[in-house]
């Protein structure tokens, strides 16, 4: 009702400029009088915005409906550093700090173990057991001073898929290079074990003794990519118990 009011006064407003005008000169004065009047009826009339071009009117009810549809803003998503998105700050840091492996040739038959701190400087043949002694994990190597590599498990380098086990026996009133692991090993020495393709150095990272019926149940028999574990009977009590060396490979 109040609409169509000021309607009929903008109405009668625009006739009474017209009146005016036809009895004197028009001027721009008049132009402007002219143009606001039109313009307020039409926009009375209508009810649309008449200054905003290219755009339909929206309802008021519709146009609330968008507002809460659509959020007013849509930040980009960014990581971490405050770059644009793409790999997550924290595997690309993980990345960068994570410490590189030692390059080591590629897997081949060892030949030697040079272990200055314990006095070994040996050679290593391939030694392959039969079935039954693999199984039990009771494998008696030749009775020489010489190491013996157990073929059916690990080859040590690049590409290792087990541990690598050489083993060696102690001797009773000889100084045989096996006899020194006993006494003279400790964590963090390191020794070398020259194989087809190169030499790679280990570090020791641990020296256990077990008793000969328990070793086969041990631990030392978990399949560890790249480990070497030397073995012998333990000086002291060569009968009754084993020595046992476990080195991984160390940065040259």
């Amino acid at each position: 009702m109040a609409k169509h009011s000021s309607t009929h006064g903008v109405r009668g407003g625009v006739l009474r400029v017209l009146e005016v005008l036809r009895v004197r000169a028009w001027n721009r004065g008049d132009l402007a009088i002219l143009l606001c009047g039109v313009l307020g009826f039409l926009s009375l009339t209508f009810g649309a915005p008449l200054l905003k071009h290219g755009e339909a009117a929206v309802p008021a009810a519709e146009l609330s409906a968008r507002s809460r549809a659509t959020p007013s803003s849509v930040p980009w998503p960014l990581s971490a550093t405050g770059g644009a998105q793409g790999a997550p700050a924290e595997s690309a840091s993980a990345a960068e700090t994570a410490a590189p492996g030692p390059v080591l040739p590629e897997a081949s038959a060892p030949l030697r173990i040079l272990y200055p701190a314990a006095a070994i400087d040996t050679a290593v043949h391939p030694l392959e057991p039969d079935a039954s002694a693999v199984a039990t994990r009771t494998v008696e190597p030749p009775t020489t001073m010489d190491g013996y590599w157990l073929t059916p498990f690990g080859t040590p380098g690049n590409g290792s898929g087990n541990t690598t086990y050489i083993i060696g026996h102690s001797w009773e009133g000889r100084d045989a290079p096996f006899n020194h692991l006993s006494s003279a090993a400790v964590i963090g020495d390191t020794f070398e074990v020259v194989t087809v393709t190169g030499t790679i150095p280990y570090r020791v990272d641990s020296v256990t003794t077990y008793l000969k019926d328990s070793l086969k149940d041990s631990p030392i028999w978990d399949m560890v990519p790249s480990r070497v574990v030397l073995i012998s009977c333990y000086t002291e009590d060569p009968w009754g118990k084993n020595v046992v060396v476990s080195a991984s490979p160390a940065a040259g």
